[in-house]
């Protein structure tokens, strides 16, 4: 097998840094202005790139069949629309680095909910590995403090927390859709596709969020995190990732998706002087662990 340029391996690392910087970026513009007017500037930067890129590489964008309709405005709906507004809803309430280790948790929900809806057959070894990041969110979520959710829930699980749930499942319903049904379409239209979905729904929650917009908060800071989130945070970090899969394959390109956490806690420290607790560290380096495992044993199925 002909191996791979060092400079897939680099790009990989660059979207894994960029996927956890959009964890600050989201919460420096979720705390300035509303969810709905922050996500439609990303996806109209991310939609106006994704357009240029879907017409110099591949010509335009080709015309959809009924179920390849549908099929984009569910990813749309999920992956951009509801993940969004969980997404900045969550970083709103709680630090950028605990919400990236909620986020990795994807791969292992992904793997739970395909053997209960397609009955995907889980081996002992990847039981073994969502048992383990599980053990790991726990800790996270409870701060290192287990046994408080057996006296009271609500002491660990607040509104952020339920927020970044319902991104992990917003997540895992576009990664199931994008496997199942989508068929005949590109990486690239179907992303532009979504986005274009996305980015409908978003504005018309957007013009309802306008009286709520203080335009002094609009600050070159919140400028440049809108345009982070949509050039890299969505079309560099797709187009890179997508090169890594073609490369080296995407059981070995997921891995540095164990990345994103690590980026994410680390620039949250760096850049919002946010704590970084022992239970983080931990309960990072489980769920980390427990999704390595699990992709490791996809990957030899």
């Amino acid at each position: 097998m002909k191996q791979a340029p060092l400079s897939v391996y680099a790009k990989l690392v660059c979207v894994a840094l960029f996927w956890g910087g959009t964890f600050i970026a989201g919460r420096i513009v979720s705390t300035e202005i509303p969810h709905m007017i922050a996500a439609a500037g990303r996806f109209l930067v991310a939609c106006v790139f994704l357009l240029l890129l879907a017409w110099r590489v591949e010509g335009g964008l080709p015309k959809l069949s009924r179920q390849q309709l549908q099929a984009t405005f569910g990813l749309g709906a999920t992956g951009i629309f509801l993940y969004n507004i969980c997404f900045l809803a969550a970083l709103e309430r709680m630090p950028a680095g605990r919400s990236a280790l909620f986020v990795s948790l994807s791969p292992i929900v992904t793997a739970l909910s395909m053997a209960i809806l397609f009955r995907e057959r889980l081996g002992a070894i990847k039981w073994l590995g969502i048992a383990i990041a599980f053990l790991g969110a726990a800790v996270v979520i409870t701060r290192g403090d287990l046994f408080s959710v057996v006296h009271d829930i609500s002491s660990s699980m607040g509104a952020g927390e339920l927020f970044m749930l319902g991104a992990v499942g917003s997540w895992t319903a576009y990664t199931i859709l994008g496997k199942h049904a989508l068929k005949g379409l590109s990486p690239i239209a179907a992303t532009t596709y979504a986005s274009l979905w996305g980015l409908a729904l978003l504005c018309m929650g957007a013009v309802n969020q306008l009286p709520l917009l203080d335009t002094s908060k609009l600050t070159w800071q919140v400028v440049s995190a809108i345009v982070f989130l949509g050039i890299f945070g969505t079309v560099i970090g797709f187009v890179w990732y997508y090169e890594g899969v073609k490369a080296i394959g995407p059981a070995r390109t997921a891995v540095f998706n164990n990345l994103v956490p690590v980026f994410g806690v680390t620039l949250s420290s760096l850049m919002l002087k946010e704590p970084v607790l022992i239970s983080m560290i931990v309960g990072g380096l489980l769920v980390i662990a427990g999704v390595s495992l699990t992709n490791r044993s996809t990957s030899n199925d």
